[in-house]
Parts: C-alpha cells; sequence; structure tokens
C-alpha cells in the first residue's frame, strides 16, 4: 500500500493512527499542501475531492475519505479489532466520526489555514490564485483558498472557530461519563479503543497546542484520562503527530537555510 498523505492533516493523521493499530505496512508518499500538489492531474486521478489522504491499495486502485479508509482498513485486517460487533454502538460511531468531519474539522481547517497557507497564499498575484484557483475542484475549497490568500480570518473569527473546536471536548467528556451506560468508560465508544477514538486524536492533538487549559483534569477530567491513555499507545507514536509550531519552526529553519 502507498499512503499519500501530509503530516500536519487532520485525516492523514487519522488514517496513519489506524494504520499503526493495525500494524500494517505502506509506504508513505508526503503531500506538499502549500505547494498545491493535491490538485495535480496525478493526485486528482487518485481523489477527485483534492485533498488528502489517498490510500492505493493496488496498482491503479486507490480509496479516499479518511472515515472510508479506516473501515475498509479494519476490514481487511480484522486484529485488532476498531470498531464495536453490536450494530447500535456502531452507529454511534459512526455518527461521532461524522460528527467530528461536520462540525470540528471546519474549525481547525480556520485555525490550521491560518496558520501554515496563508503567509504564502497571500503573496500571490491574482493571476497566480487564479491559476490555482482553477485546479480545485470543489467550490468549498476554492472560496477557502480564496479566504486565505485575499480575506484572511479575523482574529474574531478564529476565535470563533476556536471556541466551536472546544465543542468537541464538551460532546467527548459527556461521552465517556458513561451516559449510555452503568459506569464511565476509558475510551468514547463501549470497552474498547475505537474508530472513533481515532477520529478524536488529531483534534485533541491540537487543541492540547491551542488550548491545553481545555484538557486539563480540573476542566474535563475524564477527556484528560483518555489523552492520558490514547498516548501511550505504541501507535501514536508510529503515527507521527508533531505539533504544529514544531513543524513549522523546522521549515522556517529550513527555508532560512536554503537561502
Amino acid at each position: 500500500m502507498r499512503l499519500f498523505h501530509a503530516w500536519l492533516s487532520s485525516a492523514s493523521r487519522r488514517v496513519r493512527l489506524c494504520l499503526a493499530e493495525k500494524q500494517i505496512d505502506y509506504e508513505s508518499v508526503a503531500v506538499d499542501l502549500g505547494k498545491q500538489e493535491q490538485h495535480a492531474p496525478a493526485f486528482l486521478a487518485m481523489n477527485p475531492n483534492g485533498v488528502v489522504p489517498a490510500l492505493e491499495i493496488a496498482p491503479g486502485r486507490f480509496l479516499h475519505e479518511s472515515s472510508t479508509i479506516c473501515e475498509f482498513l479494519d476490514d481487511i485486517q480484522p486484529t485488532p479489532p476498531l470498531r464495536p460487533v453490536d450494530p447500535y454502538a456502531l452507529a454511534q460511531l459512526r455518527n461521532f466520526v461524522r460528527w467530528t468531519d461536520e462540525k470540528a474539522l471546519p474549525n481547525l481547517l480556520i485555525l490550521n489555514w491560518s496558520l501554515m497557507l496563508q503567509p504564502m497564499a497571500r503573496q500571490w498575484s491574482d493571476e497566480e490564485l487564479q491559476q490555482k484557483i482553477a485546479r480545485i475542484p470543489t467550490a468549498e475549497r476554492r472560496e477557502a483558498w480564496v479566504r486565505i490568500a485575499r480575506q484572511p480570518y479575523s482574529d474574531e473569527e478564529k476565535a470563533e472557530a476556536r471556541r466551536k473546536l472546544l465543542l468537541l471536548v464538551d460532546k467527548m467528556e459527556a461521552m465517556l461519563a458513561g451516559s449510555a451506560s452503568p459506569a464511565p468508560s476509558t475510551w468514547l465508544i463501549g470497552e474498547h479503543y475505537s474508530l472513533a477514538d481515532i477520529a478524536a486524536v488529531p483534534f485533541i492533538a491540537r487543541i492540547a497546542e491551542i488550548a491545553p487549559e481545555a484538557l486539563d483534569a480540573s476542566a474535563s477530567p475524564r477527556v484528560h484520562a483518555w489523552w492520558e491513555a490514547v498516548r501511550q499507545r505504541p501507535a501514536f507514536a508510529a503515527a507521527r503527530l508533531q505539533a504544529f509550531g514544531e513543524v513549522l519552526q523546522q521549515r522556517e529553519h529550513a527555508s532560512t537555510a536554503g537561502h
């Protein structure tokens, strides 16, 4: 298998976490989002949405959508299982994963893109911007790139995105409290680590950087304990969820050294 991904992408991180839990070997192919390699014809042939990740499972056979990829990996490598057997619990898992994609992800993108892509995009000429926009297959992403290039998100918009992103912590705290079971649980769905936990990890990893107080034991004791347990798993280290600030400093240093 070959995974076409970006190291800081939350969806890419989700798939890397799943691959690591399954101990599935794969070839890592990094996609440079700043250079818009995800909009190149070769990548669009793998993922027509023009976003990472894409997984090549055999020559000429590709999968996209991180939640779909993770369920596929759980099907082909049943051990360890990452989905509950109970149909109701499985439905809950899928609803939670969808919630993270629809509610948490848009707000995370505002915060991440403002930090990692806006400094570059705002330097494009109008002609360059139009050329780059023309390659983007979805209207939603075209609008996002125009925003960071010409209408940067305001401090108020970023503060609101941060507030909405932190709603994930409240949601997880309630889930871990055992509202659907007699006692609190270590993991989000059922008694075992699952794709629900994997879906949450990239978001909590960023919250740990931008709002660490939200994960304090006094503020969110159950999520705090969950995050401690997640980071003890060997797959967490294997997936390489490097801190944003650390990666950006490395890039700045490399750019300075290049000049």
